[in-house]
C-alpha cells in the first residue's frame, strides 16, 4: 500500500465516514474508539473551505480504492494511526498570480488510547479532520460539514422525594409490651404481698399449731427448690448419654421425711394432744416416745443402704453428687426450720417479732436505697447501697423497740406453749418470763433535773423491761447480719445463672427468695434465747418424760405408791386405788 493511500484511508477513518464496505482485516480486528466526556454545551462545527472540501473528496475516493487491500500486518491492534496532513501555504507573488506549494503529509506517531470509564463517559461523536486553508478570492463557499449523530445521554433518574415526617410518633410495640409486662408484674407482686401478710396474721391468730404447719410448708418448698438446682450441674451431653438416676427423687424425699421425724419428733410428739402429759399416758404413742432416737437412726440406715444398693456404673458421679447435695440442704434448710419451730413453742413473740424485723429491714433498705442510694454495697447484689444499708439499720432499731413493746403486753404472745389447741381468742394465763416484767431505772440526778426542767414535771425514773435490751440486740442482728443470708442466696443464684429459685409465689419468685434471711435469723434467736433468756425450771411434763423414759415399770409402780402415801399424809385423797 502506498503512503498516500494509507494516509488517505486513515484520514477517512478519522472523519468517521462510513464507506459501506469492510475489508477482511477490519472484520477480524475491532478498533476501540476513544471516548470522551460529553459536554452539556455542543461545540460549533468548523467550516470547510472549497479547497479543503475537494481534498476531502479526493481522500475519500482514494480510501475507497484502497479498502480492498488488506491491513498491514505491522499495525498493532487497539491503536489508531492518525495521519495529519501538514499543509503549509506559502504565497509568492509572481505576475499577480497566487501559487501554492505541494502538500506534504507526515505520519504522526501512533497513540494508544486509554481505557474509557464506563460510568462517566459515553461514546463520542466522530469529528472530521478539518484543514483550514488561507482564503482566496476565487474559492467557492464551503460545503456543509458531514455530521454523524451522537446518541443522546440517558436521562438522569430523578431522586425519590423525601417522605413527609409523620405528625404523630408511631408507638413502639416492644416498649409498650415491656411496660405493660412490668406493670402487670408490679400489680401481681403487690397483690401477693398483701395476701402473704394477711395469711401470716390470720395463722398467727389461729394458734401455734397453724404457725408450725406454716413453717413446715415453707421448708418443704425451699427444700424442693434447692434440690431441683442440682439438675443444672449435670451437662446435657451427660444426660443424653446416661440419662438420669431413676431413684434420685425417691431417696431425696425419703431422707427429708426421716430428718423431719428425728428433729421434730422430740418436740412435736409431746404436744400431739391437748396436754403434754397425755402423750406419755397413751400406750400407743409410748413406744415412739421412749424409742424415738433408735427409730430415727434405723430409718436413716435403711435409706443409706438403699442408696448404696441403687448405685449404677453409669450414674456414679451424679448419684454421689446428689447425695452430698441433699445432706447439705437438710443441714441448712430442715435444721434451721427446726430451730424456728422451737422458737414458736417457747412463745409466739420469739418468732413473730424477729420475722417482722427482717421484713422491716428489707423494706427500709429498699426505700432508703432508691431515695439516697449512690454507693454500691456488694457486688453480689448491685442494687444494694451503703446508704440504704445504714438507713435500714436505724429504721429497724426504732421499729424493733416500738413493735416489741406493743406485743409484749399480750400473754398469748409471751407464754410458752402448754396447749396446742389455744388461739388468740383463748384465755391464756402464765407466769411471764422475767424479761417481760416492767422495772424502773433510776436516772442520774443531773439528767433527771434537766429533763424535769424541760418537761415541766418531775422525772426521776424511766420505766423499762429487760426485753427492750434484747430487742436492740435482735434489731441489730436483723439489720447488720441477716442481710448477708440474702447476699449468700444471691451469690448462689449467680453461680447457676438464674434469677429466682423458683416460681412458688407469683411476682416474688420462689419461697427460698423470701426465706433466705429468715433461716439465719431463726437460728440466732434459738441460740440467743437458749443462752440468755430461757429459765431452767422443772415442769410436770419434764418430770413425767424422765419417769417414762428413765424408769422401768416396777420403778414406776413404786414411785406411784410413794407419791400416794405422800399425798395422803397431807390430807389429799387422789381417788386412785392403792397399788
Amino acid at each position: 500500500m502506498s503512503r498516500s493511500a494509507f494516509a488517505s484511508r486513515t484520514t477517512f477513518d478519522s472523519l468517521a465516514v462510513d464507506s459501506g464496505e469492510e475489508s477482511e482485516g477490519e472484520q477480524e480486528v475491532e478498533v476501540l474508539e476513544p471516548v470522551r466526556r460529553v459536554s452539556s454545551v455542543p461545540e460549533p462545527a468548523p467550516k470547510l473551505t472549497k479547497t479543503a472540501a475537494k481534498k476531502a473528496a479526493k481522500a475519500a475516493r482514494a480510501a475507497k480504492a484502497a479498502s480492498n487491500k488488506p491491513t498491514p500486518p505491522d499495525t498493532p491492534p487497539f491503536e489508531s494511526a492518525i495521519l495529519v496532513p501538514d499543509i503549509v501555504p506559502e504565497s509568492k507573488p509572481t505576475n499577480g498570480t497566487v501559487h501554492y506549494e505541494q502538500e506534504t503529509v507526515e505520519e504522526v506517531a501512533t497513540v494508544e488510547m486509554p481505557a474509557p470509564e464506563l460510568e462517566s463517559f459515553v461514546e463520542p461523536e466522530s469529528e472530521p479532520l478539518l484543514v483550514e486553508q488561507p482564503p482566496a478570492n476565487d474559492v467557492p463557499p464551503p460545503a456543509p460539514p458531514v455530521e454523524v449523530p451522537v446518541a443522546a445521554p440517558p436521562a438522569p433518574i430523578p431522586a425519590p422525594a423525601p417522605l413527609a415526617a409523620p405528625t404523630k410518633p408511631f408507638p413502639v410495640p416492644e416498649l409498650t409490651a415491656e411496660s405493660t409486662k412490668k406493670r402487670q408484674n408490679m400489680l401481681t407482686r403487690t397483690l401477693w404481698t398483701f395476701i402473704m401478710i394477711g395469711g401470716f396474721i390470720l395463722l398467727l391468730l389461729l394458734g401455734h399449731t397453724y404457725m408450725i404447719l406454716l413453717v413446715m410448708l415453707c421448708q418443704t418448698l425451699v427444700y424442693r427448690e434447692v434440690t431441683a438446682l442440682f439438675s443444672l450441674t449435670t451437662s446435657d451431653e451427660e444426660v443424653k448419654k446416661n440419662g438420669r438416676d431413676p431413684w434420685s427423687t425417691t431417696l431425696n424425699w425419703y431422707f427429708f421425711v426421716v430428718t423431719n421425724y428425728f428433729l421434730y419428733g422430740e418436740s412435736i410428739i409431746y404436744y400431739f394432744k391437748a396436754r403434754i402429759h397425755v402423750v406419755f399416758a397413751d400406750a400407743q404413742l409410748l413406744p415412739f416416745a421412749t424409742n424415738h432416737r433408735i427409730i430415727s437412726f434405723t430409718l436413716y440406715t435403711i435409706g443409706f443402704v438403699g442408696f448404696v444398693m441403687s448405685l449404677q456404673k453409669g450414674f456414679l458421679k451424679q448419684q454421689f453428687g446428689l447425695f452430698c447435695w441433699v445432706h447439705m440442704s437438710l443441714l441448712i434448710v430442715v435444721l434451721s426450720s427446726h430451730f424456728i419451730m422451737n422458737n414458736i413453742l417457747e412463745g409466739m413473740i420469739w418468732f413473730w417479732v424477729p420475722a417482722s424485723l427482717v421484713i422491716c429491714n428489707d423494706v427500709f433498705a429498699y426505700v432508703w436505697g432508691i431515695t439516697f442510694g449512690r454507693t454500691p454495697l456488694i457486688q453480689l447484689s448491685p442494687k444494694k447501697t451503703v446508704e440504704g444499708f445504714i438507713g435500714a439499720f436505724w429504721s429497724t432499731m426504732i421499729f424493733g423497740v416500738l413493735w416489741g413493746t406493743y406485743f409484749m403486753q399480750f400473754d398469748y404472745m409471751i407464754c410458752p406453749v402448754q396447749d396446742l389447741g389455744v388461739s388468740a381468742w383463748s384465755s391464756v394465763k402464765c407466769k411471764p418470763n422475767p424479761v417481760f416484767v416492767w422495772r424502773d431505772w433510776e436516772m442520774w440526778t443531773p439528767l433527771a433535773v434537766c429533763l424535769s426542767t424541760l418537761l415541766g414535771r418531775s422525772i426521776t425514773t424511766i420505766p423499762y423491761a429487760p426485753y427492750h435490751l434484747h430487742l436492740l440486740f435482735m434489731s441489730g442482728f436483723a439489720s447488720l447480719v441477716a442481710p448477708f443470708g440474702g447476699f449468700f442466696a444471691s451469690g448462689f443464684k449467680r453461680a447457676f445463672n438464674i434469677k429466682d429459685f423458683g416460681d412458688s409465689i407469683p411476682g416474688h419468685g420462689g419461697m427460698t427468695d423470701r426465706m433466705d434471711c429468715q433461716f439465719l435469723m431463726g437460728v440466732f434467736i434459738y441460740v440467743y434465747y437458749g443462752s440468755l433468756v430461757r429459765e431452767h425450771h422443772v415442769t410436770v411434763g419434764s418430770i413425767l418424760q424422765t419417769i417414762v423414759s428413765g424408769l422401768t415399770l416396777e420403778e414406776q409402780v413404786m414411785l406411784m405408791t410413794d407419791l400416794q402415801r405422800y399425798l395422803a399424809g397431807h390430807g389429799i385423797k387422789t381417788g386412785i386405788p392403792s397399788l
